[in-house]
């Protein structure tokens, strides 16, 4: 593997943007719908979700497969790495070390939603009642302090992860461009944790305990 571990991290870079950085920008304008529109708005966009030609193989391919291999290679530079917390600057060195953890983080945070979510789909739940199950979730206060870390930790390791390609990729070069970067990924960190957070919340709502009527 050594040989081929710039190629290896190269295809792990690209694919925390295209696809799995999309998907979670997806899911978290899909989920907004229950914080702007409620349950009907949130299912409807739900079963549009759902209804999309060929949505296995989409899924498959576009995102559980490059989500795979991004978290198991992630895991594995997470425990490769010496973090140098005290060799390098005090701000990048941090960012370096909380980039790995919340990367194991957001990993087991990822399978524990699914399974919550997808899996019991697979299994029978219909679609339309995952609001409910969001419901159950939402109002144990447990479960919503661990959803809560959960996001926080997949939005700063999507934003920060997005200024380390950024630099990777010859993006943004010279320190000047850099630090641009860092409050502009600072700030989507802060809107995409806060629009999360917001559709938590609003699954409290008792009608999502409910299933709503959605159009054909």
């Amino acid at each position: 593997m050594t040989g081929n571990s710039y190629y290896y991290r190269k295809l792990h870079s690209l694919l925390g943007v295209v696809p799995v950085g999309f998907f979670l920008v997806e899911h978290m304008l899909t989920n907004y719908e229950a914080f702007r529109g409620g349950p009907v708005q949130f299912a409807e966009q739900v079963k549009w979700l759902n209804d999309l030609p060929l949505i296995f193989l989409l899924e498959l391919f576009g995102i559980w497969l490059p989500l795979l291999y991004h978290g198991v290679y992630g895991l594995y530079v997470a425990f490769q790495s010496n973090n140098n917390v005290n060799r390098y600057s005090y701000g990048r060195n941090w960012m370096f070390t909380l980039q790995r953890v919340t990367g194991v983080i957001t990993l087991v945070y990822i399978a524990w939603h699914v399974f919550q979510t997808r899996v019991q789909v697979a299994l029978g739940l219909e679609h339309i009642e995952l609001g409910k199950v969001m419901h159950g979730i939402s109002t144990n206060g447990v479960m919503f302090a661990l959803y809560t870390i959960g996001i926080l930790a997949a939005c700063f390791h999507f934003s920060n992860g997005m200024w380390s390609f950024l630099v990777s990729w010859g993006i943004t070069i010279g320190p000047r461009a850099q630090k641009v970067s860092s409050y502009i990924w600072a700030g989507v960190f802060v809107v995409m944790a806060a629009m999360f957070i917001a559709s938590l919340a609003a699954f409290m709502d008792p009608q999502f305990n409910s299933i709503p009527t959605i159009k054909d």
